[in-house]
C-alpha cells in the first residue's frame, strides 16, 4: 500500500524525474492491482471463511495474476473485434505473427531498417493492409491507394492525428498545423493560408541569394580537390533560405563554412549550425518515440532526449519571437487599419513575413513558436531531403542529368535567373522532382488514428476489413509509389518518363492517390509549390554551374556505408541497389551525408544549349 500512496507523488514531480521513472509510476499500479487483488481475496478467505491457503498457492496466484488478467482482457477485446466485423460484413485485418503482445519490436534496432522495406516484406505476404501488435496496442498499416484515399479525404473526419501522436510529438512540433486536429488544426491551417498565395512564393531573390552562396562555397570545396557533402550543403541552404522567408532572421548556417571527408569538427559551432544540428536530433528522437508510442520512456529510461536539443531550438527561437511580439504590440499601439481579402482573411503585406503575419492573429508564445517548428520541417527539411535524392539520382543516371541540363540550358540559358514561367515550359524538371518523389518521397511514412470504427478495402477484393474505433492507421507513401501493381513492372527504375509517356495515363491519371509526396485532402501541404519552386530554382542554378555529378563512396564515412548484407538479404529489391545508406526521421535523409564530385560547365554549355531535348 505504500508504494500506491507514493504514485501520485511520482506522477506530481514528473519535471525532476527520469522518464522511465514515470513511466513506471503510472504503470506499475495497475501491474501490481491483480496481484494485490488477489492476495486481499486471500485475506478475506481466511478472515470470513475460515479458509487458509498455503504459501506457495498465494504466491503462485500473485505471480500469475497479472498476465492472466492481461491474456483475459486481451482476448476478449479480439473477441470483441470480431463480433463487431462480423456485424459490418467485414474480417479482422491480417496479423503479423511475432512475440507476445509485439513486446520484440522494443529490441529492434530502427538504425537498421531501410524505410518502408520491411512493410514491402510483409505485404507480399499479408496483403497491403495488415495489422501489427506493439506491446499489446493493434496497428492497421496500410499501403492501399484506396484506404490511404479514405483516410486522407473521402473518410476526413474520422481519422484525426490522435490523442496519443499529439502527446508524442507536442515536445517537438507542440499544437502546430503538422500535429493539431479539429478547430486547432483549422486556426493554424487560416492561419498560414494566405502567406503562399503565388505572388509570394514567386519572389526568388531570395532563392537567388542563397543559392549563389551555397553552390559558390560547393564550386571553392570541389576547386580544393576534395568531394563534397551535398546534403550538408542543400540543407544550410534551406534552413537559410526557410529562416528568412519565415522571420526575416537568416541564421547563416553556410557562414560556418561546408564540412571536410572525414573531418571532426572541433569547439564550438555558431548560430544556424547549432539550430540545425540540434533540430535533426529532435526530430530523430522523436520519430523513435512515435515508433513506440507511450511506451517510449523505456527507451528513454534515465533521461529525456529532448530536454537538450529542444533547449538549444527554443534558445534560438524565442529572442526572435520576443521581438515580433514586440514590434506588433508598438504597431498596434500606434493604429491603422488591417486589409482583408474577400474570404475576410487578412492580407499580407508588402515584405512582411510570415511572422509578421502570425502574431496579427496570436501573440501567445508557445502558439507561435509551435507554428514556426512545423513550417520549417515542412520549408526546409522536405526540400532539402527532395533536392538531396535527386542528386544522388542525377549521380546514378548521368543520361537523365545530361537530358535535365539540356531543357535548362535551352530554356533558361547558361547564366540567367529562372523565372515562373521558365518552370512552367520545363517540363522534363517537374518530371525528375517527381520521379524522384516518388522513389524517395520526403515524408516516407505517416500516420492518423481512426476515431470511430469503420472498415477498409481488402486489397485482393475480398470482405472489407474492419478497422475499430481508437486504432493507429499508418500509412506507408513509400511502399506504394514502389508497388510494380500499380506503377508498372518498372516500378524500382528511376525513369522521368513515366511522368510525360504513355505510363502517366496508364497508371496514374485514373489512380491519383498511387502518388501522395504532398498527402492529399483536407491536409494537403500549403507549401506544395513553394517546395517545386525553391527545388526547381536550386537544381537550375546548380546545374548552370556544373555539368557532370559522381558518388565519392571514399569519401563516406564507414558506417555510413550500405552494409554487405543488404546485397544478400533483399527480398523486395529496394537495398541491394543503394549506393548508399537511406534513413528517416520525420523526413528521409541520407545517414552520413551525399559526398560528390562535381565538374564545373565549361565550353560545353553553348554547345549544349542548343542541342534541346530529344
Amino acid at each position: 500500500m505504500g508504494f500506491v500512496r507514493l504514485c501520485p507523488l511520482l506522477a506530481s514531480t514528473t519535471m525532476a524525474l527520469p522518464p522511465g521513472i514515470v513511466y513506471l509510476s503510472k504503470q506499475l499500479p495497475r501491474v501490481f492491482a491483480p496481484a494485490l487483488t488477489v492476495y486481499l481475496s486471500k485475506l478475506l478467505a481466511e478472515l470470513w471463511l475460515g479458509v487458509v491457503l498455503p504459501s506457495w498457492l498465494t504466491t503462485t496466484a500473485c505471480v500469475l495474476s497479472g498476465p492472466l488478467l492481461l491474456t483475459a482482457v486481451v482476448q476478449y477485446r479480439d473477441y470483441v473485434t470480431r463480433r463487431e466485423a462480423a456485424a459490418r460484413g467485414a474480417i479482422v485485418c491480417p496479423a503479423v505473427p511475432g512475440s507476445i503482445g509485439g513486446s520484440h519490436m522494443l529490441f529492434t534496432k530502427a538504425d537498421d531498417i531501410y524505410p518502408g522495406e520491411p512493410l514491402a516484406n510483409l505485404a507480399r505476404n499479408l496483403g497491403h493492409t495488415f495489422s501489427i501488435r506493439l506491446l499489446f496496442q493493434n496497428r492497421i498499416i496500410t499501403t492501399e491507394p484506396e484506404n490511404i484515399k479514405a483516410i486522407l479525404s473521402t473518410e476526413f473526419t474520422i481519422f484525426e492525428k490522435g490523442a496519443e501522436f499529439r502527446k508524442t510529438m507536442k515536445p517537438l512540433l507542440g499544437t502546430g498545423v503538422f500535429a493539431a486536429d479539429g478547430d486547432m488544426w483549422k486556426f493554424h491551417r487560416q492561419m498560414t493560408r494566405p502567406f503562399f498565395h503565388r505572388e509570394r512564393i514567386s519572389d526568388f531573390d531570395l532563392f537567388d541569394r542563397h543559392a549563389d552562396n551555397a553552390i559558390g562555397q560547393f564550386r571553392a570545396r570541389l576547386r580544393e580537390g576534395h568531394p563534397a557533402d551535398f546534403q550538408d550543403m542543400v540543407a544550410r541552404f534551406t534552413l537559410d533560405a526557410a529562416t528568412e522567408f519565415l522571420f526575416n532572421h537568416d541564421l547563416r548556417s553556410l557562414s560556418e563554412g561546408l564540412p571536410y571527408p572525414h573531418a571532426i569538427a572541433e569547439g564550438t559551432v555558431a548560430g544556424g549550425g547549432v539550430f540545425a544540428a540540434a533540430f535533426q536530433q529532435a526530430q530523430s528522437v522523436t520519430a523513435m518515440r512515435h515508433r513506440y508510442g507511450v511506451h517510449w520512456p523505456l527507451k528513454e529510461f534515465w533521461v529525456d532526449n529532448l530536454a537538450e536539443p529542444m533547449g538549444v531550438v527554443r534558445g534560438v527561437l524565442d529572442p526572435i519571437l520576443r521581438a515580433a511580439v514586440a514590434k506588433k504590440r508598438a504597431a498596434d499601439a500606434r493604429g491603422g487599419a488591417e486589409k482583408k481579402n474577400e474570404l475576410g482573411e487578412r492580407e499580407v503585406q508588402e515584405g512582411e513575413t510570415l511572422l509578421d503575419h502570425l502574431v496579427n492573429y496570436t501573440q501567445d508564445h508557445t502558439i507561435l513558436r509551435d507554428e514556426i517548428l512545423n513550417i520549417i520541417v515542412a520549408g526546409r527539411d522536405t526540400t532539402a531531403s527532395l533536392l538531396t535524392f535527386t542528386i544522388y539520382m542525377l549521380a546514378e543516371h548521368p543520361t537523365i542529368l545530361k537530358k535535365l541540363r539540356s531543357e535548362i540550358l535551352r530554356v533558361v540559358g547558361a547564366s540567367r535567373r529562372p523565372t515562373h514561367d521558365d518552370f512552367r515550359e520545363m517540363k522534363y524538371l517537374r518530371a525528375v522532382l517527381n520521379e524522384t518523389m516518388r522513389l524517395y518521397p520526403p515524408v516516407p511514412l505517416n500516420t492518423r488514428t481512426a476515431q470511430q470504427a469503420t472498415v477498409f478495402r481488402s486489397s485482393d477484393g475480398g470482405p472489407p476489413i474492419y478497422v475499430p474505433a481508437g486504432t493507429k492507421t499508418p500509412y506507408g507513401p513509400i511502399v506504394m509509389h514502389r508497388r510494380t501493381d500499380l506503377w508498372g513492372p518498372d516500378a524500382l527504375e528511376y525513369d522521368p518518363e513515366r511522368f510525360l509517356d504513355e505510363r502517366l495515363h496508364k497508371y496514374l491519371t485514373p489512380n491519383p492517390f498511387i502518388f501522395l509526396p504532398f498527402n492529399a485532402g483536407p491536409r494537403i501541404c500549403l507549401g506544395q509549390q513553394f517546395a517545386y519552386h525553391e527545388a526547381s530554382f536550386f537544381l537550375v542554378r546548380l546545374l548552370q554551374t556544373f555539368a557532370t555529378i559522381a558518388l565519392a563512396p571514399e569519401a563516406q564515412p564507414p558506417e555510413a556505408r550500405p552494409p554487405a548484407i543488404w546485397q544478400t538479404e533483399d527480398k523486395v529489391g529496394w537495398k541491394a541497389r543503394e549506393k548508399v545508406r537511406v534513413r528517416a526521421h520525420i523526413t528521409l535523409y541520407v545517414f552520413g551525408g551525399l559526398w560528390v564530385r562535381m565538374e564545373e560547365a565549361g565550353a560545353e554549355v553553348e554547345a549544349e544549349a542548343d542541342v534541346g531535348i530529344v
